[in-house]
């Protein structure tokens, strides 16, 4: 199994190339600490090491396609990440909403969707750290997504879709931790 050491020391060189980018990432591992009772304790490592490694695939380095879940779920299976890993970056935040506006559902394909506690977490994480690693609400972020990125654009289009679906994972996250605070 991966450690979120390894995680983080390549996520550093792939995305702190990227300036403002790096400080995205480095909030969501944070977020993705503080969320980690919506997920099992045994999954807690996994979930911050994904968060780590979301957004690889923006490097010029190994962003062949220019869709970064994808790129970057490529890369990380390439060189031995875990499926569950690879998985959850390939899907994070609603990707599979996004590759099927760019004509590229099934490339993303390739990689298994599974809907889990664990990828909940991992959306819940990105969709609460803005862009320079603030911390916003769903309602923020999803507002800076579709007003970066003109109507006719197809992460804009994505995000139509995609944000009813992705609230529902915030919710479930939030759930999740609500229920496993001590009463």
């Amino acid at each position: 199994m991966e450690s979120v050491s390894e995680a983080r020391q390549v996520s550093e060189r792939f995305v702190k190339p990227l300036g403002r980018r790096w400080d995205h990432v480095q909030a969501v591992a944070d977020r993705a600490r503080e969320l980690g009772g919506a997920v099992s304790e045994s999954e807690q490592a996994t979930l911050v090491g994904a968060a780590w490694l979301h957004d690889i695939g923006y490097s010029p380095e190994i962003g062949h396609t220019r869709f970064h879940p994808l790129d970057g779920a490529r890369y990380l299976k390439t060189n031995g990440w875990s499926d569950v890993v690879v998985n959850l970056v390939a899907h994070h935040s609603g990707a599979r909403f996004e590759a099927e506006q760019r004509g590229m559902a099934n490339q993303l394909a390739e990689f298994p969707f599974r809907d889990t506690a664990l990828l909940d977490a991992l959306v819940t994480a990105d969709l609460t750290v803005g862009p320079g690693g603030e911390r916003v609400s769903f309602n923020e972020r999803i507002s800076e997504i579709l007003s970066r990125y003109p109507a006719s654009d197809p992460v804009h289009r994505a995000w139509l879709v995609a944000a009813p679906v992705m609230r529902a994972a915030v919710e479930r996250t939030q759930s999740r931790l609500d229920a496993a605070q001590p009463k």
